[in-house]
């Protein structure tokens, strides 16, 4: 999910690279070049549609990717769906208004779920369209930061107009959809796609300011996925993150996981057991905002049998991106 992104290693090292190697890269990136040129006319078309009922969507991850990349950069994110938020006063509104340019339903979360989601599909694109209610990951992560709206500036996208969150809201909204939304946090996984792209948006001309970041951010749970992620893009990718944020013991111990894991993928089973480092913080937050005072557990109880035996199941599972 990160080879088009090697092509600054390749721009960079052509000379001392194999030429094969070098071609590879370049044909990859160019095939993805006219991909994301494809979706981009797709999104435009989906946002006009909307538009035309009143809707201005929220463009998440790869969509606000696609929005604000510069032309020499419109290839270097593999993506595989764009990902558009709309209020949920709009969701039936903006269903019709894309089945009516002919996309069709290939699935979609009941109505009463927590995560609401429909995935659009149309035979002659490249991509499918995600559209949701809410920014990814569980909402109760979003408690602090008020609403979406807040933390987005209204824009252009071709004939249409759309909302991109800022900057740091991006940043937050991955850091959310890996640790939690993804489980990485509880499995130990690294997505590297997404450490790219965050690495990017440190790059981009607006630049992320990672004290306004962790300002944002409340609670130890939250604290501490943030600092792991901070942690994985000043190791990994040389970004470079005030001392204060990679410091702590429990990230530290998550990024060495993380490490181990990716390694020697034998010890996934075995660090499972480390998730009972936040167990405690994690069940602080659900009992204030998720679960009722009878169905509330003791912080430090075990988790359910299902919750085990579904993190057991995802941990030796393969999953493209996650390393």
């Amino acid at each position: 999910m990160t080879t088009p992104a090697l092509i600054d290693f390749v721009d960079k090292f052509a000379s001392i690279l194999p030429e094969d190697v070098g071609e590879y890269i370049r044909q990859i990136h160019r095939r993805n070049v006219l991909r994301n040129n494809r979706l981009f006319v797709q999104l435009e078309e989906a946002v006009v549609a909307m538009n035309g009922h009143g809707i201005t969507p929220i463009l998440l991850k790869g969509a606000s990717t696609l929005a604000t990349a510069p032309e020499a950069r419109k290839g270097v994110r593999l993506m595989s769906d764009l990902d558009i938020m709309i209020m949920p006063d709009e969701a039936r509104t903006a269903v019709a208004a894309l089945c009516a340019i002919g996309y069709d339903i290939h699935d979609q979360a009941p109505p009463e779920s927590q995560r609401w989601h429909v995935e659009l599909n149309r035979s002659q694109d490249v991509g499918a369209i995600d559209l949701q209610r809410a920014a990814p990951g569980p909402a109760y992560l979003y408690q602090s930061f008020g609403h979406a709206l807040s933390h987005c500036v209204p824009a252009t996208l071709g004939r249409g107009r759309v909302y991109i969150p800022t900057p740091i809201y991006r940043a937050l909204m991955l850091i959310i959809h890996d640790q939690f939304q993804d489980y990485g946090y509880w499995l130990g996984d690294l997505d590297l796609r997404h450490l790219v792209e965050l690495r990017d948006l440190n790059n981009s001309a607006e630049g992320l300011d990672w004290r306004e970041l962790t300002s944002l951010v409340s609670g130890e749970l939250m604290k501490n996925a943030v600092e792991t992620q901070l942690l994985a893009l000043a190791e990994l990718l040389g970004v470079e993150i005030p001392e204060e944020f990679r410091s702590r013991l429990i990230p530290r111990l998550q990024f060495v996981r993380q490490l181990m894991q990716a390694r020697f993928p034998v010890t996934r089973v075995p660090f499972l057991a480390m998730m009972v480092l936040d167990l405690g913080n994690y069940r602080k937050v659900a009992n204030d905002t998720i679960q009722p005072a009878t169905h509330r557990r003791g912080l430090w109880s075990l988790p359910r049998m299902g919750t085990l035996q579904f993190l057991l199941k995802a941990a030796v599972a393969v999953r493209a991106g996650k390393t």
